[in-house]
């Protein structure tokens, strides 16, 4: 099965288009996991069987567990979905962007070595830079197109030939490259806007979109103008507002409300 295959099943079953963003802080796990070697995959595998059944997605950032030397646990964790829940597929956001030998063994690391659905990729370096991704023609390579930071305008709006350079890449990634039509992109929810221009050019190309809960983008409004024509087509993350709704033991609990909250607020299918 495919990613998109993968996807495709997902958003039927669940009925949701939420993906939850795992991006534990050790500082920030409730105090009795602390002294567990296995402390960020016990907080995830928790949230992972509180929210199973609602959600389209998980999406684990790299960042978060290799600069605490806990890639054991990353693994474990994507291993644990496949195995207990092989229905929803993992997105490792890592925003690899290389050339060469470089970018091929980020690919391997990806879809190899951590057996992810789809990874994160900075297309700014051009289409050589993605084409060891897209060749995993059975995985997923979801390009930074938009991106939700506030610095995101300095480049990404830039103007070239009459339109922003994010909607070039947009148009790049439905087109030229994308021959094995396994691209999605990454856009923003803080500027609806973006999100409707960006889907006027891609047509029904999935669009990974952050920025909605702690950043502050308008849930409605997203999912009004990034619908496809099937009515999916939007994998709607959320991480810090989620995995941290609550700093106590009932931490699965509340991450599990707040996705609830997600589905009342208009991520539902």
């Amino acid at each position: 099965m495919t990613f998109q295959q993968k996807l495709d099943a997902a958003w039927k079953k669940s009925r949701s288009l939420v993906c939850v963003g795992l991006d534990p802080e050790k500082k920030r796990l409730p105090e009795r996991l602390f002294n567990r070697p296995d402390a960020i995959f016990a907080f995830n595998k928790a949230i992972i069987d509180a929210t199973h059944d609602i959600v389209c997605a998980y999406k684990p950032q790299f960042a978060h567990y290799a600069a605490v030397a806990a890639e054991d646990q990353l693994a474990a964790t994507i291993d644990y979905i496949h195995d207990r829940y092989p229905g929803i597929p993992v997105i490792l956001d890592a925003k690899r962007g290389d050339v060469g030998s470089t970018a091929e063994f980020y690919a391997i690391e990806a879809f190899e070595r951590y057996g992810a659905d789809a990874v994160t990729v900075n297309p700014y370096l051009g289409g050589d830079s993605i084409a060891p991704f897209t060749k995993y023609a059975d995985r997923g390579t979801i390009l930074l197109c938009r991106t939700s930071n506030a610095g995101g305008a300095d480049l990404q709006e830039q103007m070239l030939d009459g339109e922003p350079l994010y909607l070039r890449v947009a148009k790049l990634a439905a087109t030229q490259w994308n021959a094995n039509k396994n691209i999605n992109l990454v856009v923003g929810a803080t500027v609806p806007q973006v999100i409707a221009d960006v889907r006027k050019a891609v047509g029904d190309m999935p669009l990974l979109v952050p920025g909605v809960g702690a950043q502050g983008g308008d849930m409605k409004a997203t999912v009004a103008v990034g619908r496809d024509s099937k009515g999916t087509g939007l994998v709607i993350n959320a991480s810090r507002s989620v995995i941290y709704a609550s700093g106590g033991d009932d931490f699965a609990h509340a991450a599990r409300g707040a996705v609830e909250q997600m589905l009342e607020d208009g991520a539902v299918i």
